[in-house]
């Protein structure tokens, strides 16, 4: 079992720069799976109409966002891409530098969980 992890990082550089992989079972047993626990500041939900866009921006926070539905483009500055679609966890950490953007594709609105890590 997998669930696709996109981690947005600031490198040394002070570029945003991203990773792709999945989440780590900490304990696998009879009943399935389960992660590490992580302290949780809040939890949102949020929706954003479909074909929107935001700027260059930061991570407000250190925060996952959970995609429920829409499939979005993230874009770096140096110019790399990666697609989040329904299902995806975005592990946003680039609370500095130079930041990234993304654009809704499609004609879905973008609705997502949004965890603020503590």
């Amino acid at each position: 079992m997998t669930i696709r992890l996109v981690h947005l990082v600031t490198g040394t550089d002070g570029e945003s720069h991203f990773t792709v992989g999945e989440v780590e079972w900490a304990n696998t047993g009879a009943l399935g799976s389960i992660s590490a626990q992580e302290e949780v500041q809040h939890l949102s939900f949020e929706e954003t109409a479909a074909r929107s866009n935001l700027d260059w921006h930061t991570a407000p926070a250190r925060q996952y966002v959970i995609t429920l539905s829409g499939t979005l483009e993230f874009e770096m500055r140096d110019g790399s891409t990666v697609t989040i679609t329904p299902g995806d966890i975005l592990l946003a950490e680039d609370t500095t530098g130079s930041g990234h953007r993304w654009r809704l594709v499609g004609d879905q609105p973008w609705r997502r969980v949004y965890v603020t890590l503590a």
